[in-house]
């Protein structure tokens, strides 16, 4: 007996496949998140360094920051345009994702 009803939201998919791109989908929202996020971080240093003088530790953080933020941003781009890619062809080819 299914106790589903139609307004209730999909719950994880069975198939390993599909099961496993959406760890992937979840672990690029979260990398896209992190580097967008230290990216603000670096602007907002730069900008604060601007108004304050670039010492030291200001530029460090401003480099670290773009530097972690490509490091997670890069692979996390690619893995979500992957997933959706594969979502795509899976519609395309007439499995239901």
């Amino acid at each position: 007996m299914n106790d589903r009803r139609p307004d209730d939201p999909p719950g994880p998919p069975t198939d390993p496949v599909l099961r496993r791109r959406a760890q992937v989908e979840r672990a690029a929202r979260l990398g896209q998140r992190g580097g967008y996020l230290l990216f603000v971080v670096a602007v907002v240093v730069f900008f604060v360094g601007f108004a304050t003088g670039f010492d030291g530790t200001v530029v460090t953080v401003i480099v670290v920051a773009m530097a972690a933020g490509s490091v997670l941003l890069a692979p996390a781009i690619v893995a979500s345009y992957a997933v959706k890619a594969a979502d795509r062809e899976d519609r395309e080819m007439g499995r239901d994702v």
